[in-house]
């Protein structure tokens, strides 16, 4: 495949608001060794991107400073040594940034076939959620079939992510959203009972359908203001795991001996910072129970709205505005 000397890419001019972005050229990424290099035709919006463009979550120091953290398109260069996908083949891909552009280089580890069916907008939907969702609610949460969770957020990408592979692999899934048409579009992805929390505390409604038993494992976005009532919608041994503090991350009111009376645990990571080889064993995970679901057709990406890639800008204002259900993507094609 003969490659260009260059590509266009979204720039960002300093930190703020979305009008920071535009669109511009740059060379190719260079390759470094066990990478291959991605011809993107479609790239995910994810919370992460709108953090970075305001510069509050800077790049690691050897991750491109361009935004965008999953695409999906067709192989287009490979390092010596790697195995497993060559020049022309269909993947999606877990990016350690540099999404925003018309290539995009990542280790090889990180890319995953499209699904049966797939199209580059569906593919690029899936990495930054699944593999979130897989390392922190089944890795490191253990949710297993018959026992239940609570979802907060449950009709942005990593809840829908959640509410669906947490019901595909038979557990009962509760969730928060805002509002009865999101309530509604939950129920509908395979959440047992979505709890508008305009309307009621979740934490009286999860005591009132589990019986006060409580859930066995949460997966929170909000931080510092549910954790109370979190910890109290735990029942014995659950675990709390936090993915964002989008409310804030300090405590200071928070009781704790219900931690230690119910031998709680509390968890949570962030995806970029890990090793590539961690990567490579989520995906792996994933590649191994997963993606036969969605071969199947099942657990499919739910899909807001598919900007052009020039309309970045558009894009970033619709996913603050929190009004969505579903993901917000950037297409090359348009």
């Amino acid at each position: 495949m003969t490659l260009p000397q260059t590509m266009r890419v979204i720039e960002t001019k300093g930190g703020g608001g979305p009008d920071v972005m535009q669109l511009g050229s740059a060379p190719l990424p260079d390759l470094r060794p066990g990478e291959i290099l991605v011809r993107v035709a479609a790239a995910g919006i994810n919370r992460p991107d709108l953090l970075q463009r305001q510069g509050l979550y800077p790049p690691p120091a050897d991750a491109s400073p361009i935004l965008g953290l999953e695409v999906a398109g067709h192989v287009a260069a490979v390092t010596p040594g790697v195995v497993g996908w060559s020049v022309g083949d269909a993947v999606c891909a877990l990016a350690n940034g540099g999404g925003y552009a018309e290539y995009c280089a990542m280790p090889a580890g990180q890319a995953l076939p499209w699904p049966k069916g797939y199209d580059a907008v569906q593919a690029a939907a899936l990495p930054e959620n699944m593999f979130t969702v897989w390392a922190n609610l089944f890795q490191m949460g253990r949710l297993h079939a018959g026992e239940s969770v609570l979802v907060h957020g449950g009709t942005g990408g990593i809840g829908i992510t959640a509410i669906q592979l947490a019901a595909e692999f038979g557990a009962v899934v509760f969730t928060t959203v805002g509002g009865r048409d999101k309530a509604r579009a939950a129920e509908r992805l395979g959440a047992h009972a979505a709890i508008d929390y305009n309307e009621a505390d979740f934490a009286t409604e999860i005591a009132r359908l589990t019986a006060h038993r409580g859930v066995d494992a949460i997966l929170d976005i909000v931080g510092a203001p549910y954790f109370s009532r979190n910890i109290a919608s735990l029942k014995r041994g659950g675990r709390l795991i936090f993915l964002a503090f989008l409310q804030g991350s300090t405590i200071t009111d928070a009781d704790l001996l219900p931690v230690m009376t119910k031998r709680l645990t509390i968890t949570g990571s962030t995806l970029r910072p890990r090793t590539a080889a961690e990567k490579a064993a989520i995906a792996k995970g994933l590649q191994e129970r997963v993606w036969p679901v969605l071969d199947e057709g099942r657990c499919a990406p739910v899909i807001e709205t598919v900007f052009p890639f020039a309309q970045v800008a558009e894009a970033h204002r619709l996913m603050e505005g929190r009004g969505h259900i579903g993901k917000i993507m950037l297409s090359m094609a348009s």
